[in-house]
Order: structure tokens, then sequence, then C-alpha cells
């Protein structure tokens, strides 16, 4: 098996979550309401323990710490796509990336419950539970909205128009694609992405809200391989300020 190939998927899955759940986390007591204030609150919870449960399969593989593995590095040394890093905007924004971030990550596990890595197998199989319900929230909401007032349809479909293009660089394979496909790792990048158009195709035919011409669509790749947006470090600062402090302290 492709070690170097193996760890690069990895660190792209667990740079995601860390990162989208610290993003998620901005919403603890600014929910638009108090279901959502907690919704979004324990999501965030639940994307930091699928991080650290990542990142000990890295160091277990010969990485560091995963402390030192999420505290320590800057920007340009992170795997993580640029949808996760941007600001949380408005809820509808954050409402939208949620929906489109959890939908691929729900059918990238379930593809990753029969990788031929066992333990990123078990990890997977072991996740899929809490992505689902993460999946039915978004979805929940996604519907309600997208059926209801001119301004609430309004807001979703420019929160879709904004965030397609950097859902799209989810699926932005690196040079140890082949690798990965060959060892039985994983299925690959372009069977995830036509799942996923799939999936959330159904949910959307069930609002009045439009996705828009993937042809006109152009992906916002880089993140995989270190690019990212102005954004990503200060929360990096922001994270680590604690680790800084004080080394020894847990999750």
């Amino acid at each position: 098996m492709n070690t170097t190939a193996l760890k690069d998927l990895l660190y792209r899955l667990a740079d995601d979550q860390l990162i989208l759940g610290h993003r998620n986390s901005e919403w603890n007591g600014l929910g638009p309401i108090l279901e959502e204030d907690i919704a979004f609150s324990s999501m965030a919870q639940d994307k930091l323990g699928h991080s650290l449960q990542l990142y000990t399969l890295l160091h277990n593989l010969g990485e560091a710490e995963p402390d030192t593995v999420a505290f320590t590095r800057n920007a340009p040394q992170f795997h993580c796509t640029q949808l996760v890093e941007l600001p949380i905007g408005d809820y509808a924004f954050s409402l939208v990336r949620h929906f489109l971030y959890d939908h691929a990550e729900l059918l990238r596990f379930q593809l990753l419950t029969t990788s031929s890595y066992e333990p990123l197998a078990q990890v997977a199989r072991k996740l899929k539970g809490e992505l689902k319900y993460h999946v039915l929230h978004a979805n929940t909401w996604v519907k309600q909205l997208g059926t209801s007032t001119e301004e609430a349809i309004e807001k979703l479909q420019t929160a879709l128009n904004e965030t397609l293009p950097f859902a799209l660089g989810l699926f932005e394979k690196t040079e140890h694609e082949e690798a990965i496909m060959a060892d039985g790792i994983f299925a690959g990048e372009d069977e995830l992405r036509a799942q996923w158009l799939e999936s959330i195709s159904k949910v959307l035919a069930q609002t009045n809200l439009e996705l828009p011409d993937l042809a006109t669509v152009a992906p916002v790749f880089g993140g995989r391989n270190g690019e990212h947006t102005e954004h990503l470090q200060p929360l990096l600062d922001e994270m680590a300020e604690v680790f800084r402090l004080d080394p020894t302290a847990d999750w």
C-alpha cells in the first residue's frame, strides 16, 4: 500500500473536518433561533471529534501527535478545500455550505467503509452514522426555507451560487489520486462527485432553488495543495492560542 498516498487522503479528510468544525462553532450564541444555535454547535463538536480520529490514524502512520499536527502548521501546510475556511457569513451561506459539504462527506465516508485500509474503513463505519444526521438537518432546513418566502428563497439561491464553485473544489484531485484508487483505499473523486450531484439534485428538486449549470461554473481548486484564501491563517492563529499557552491541554 502506498503510505504517502494514504497520508495525503487522511490529511485532506482531517483538515476539512477540523476547519469547518471551527467555522461552525462560530455560530455559538449567534444562531437565528436557539435550535440552530445548538445544532451548529453540536455539529461543530462532531467534526472536531472526527478530525481527531483521522489525525490519530495519521499519528499511527508515523505523523506527529494530533494536537501538534492540528495547531502548529501554517496555512500552506493545510490540505483543506477552500470551501471550509470561508467566514460563516449569514445563516443562508452557512446552511448552504453545510448542505453541500455534508452531502459530499457522508457519501465519501460511505465509500470509505470498504477501504482496503481497514483502520480507515472502521472509522468510516463509525462516523457515517453521525454524518447522516448532519445531512438530515441540512436537508430539512434547505427544503423548508427553499419553499418558503421570496426573501428566503432569494438568499438561499444567492448562497448556492456563491458556494458552488468552492464546493466543487471538494473533489480536487492530487497527484496521489491514481495510487489511492489502485490500492483500493478510495473509489476516487470522480465517483464521489457523480454521487454528490445526484444526491443534492434530488433535494433541490423539492425546493424552488436551481442548481447552476455546472458547465458555466469554474471549480475553485488549490486548497488540496496548500493554496488558501486570506481567511485561513487568521483562523489558524486563533485556533492555536490555547495550545500555545498550554500544549498539554486536551481537546
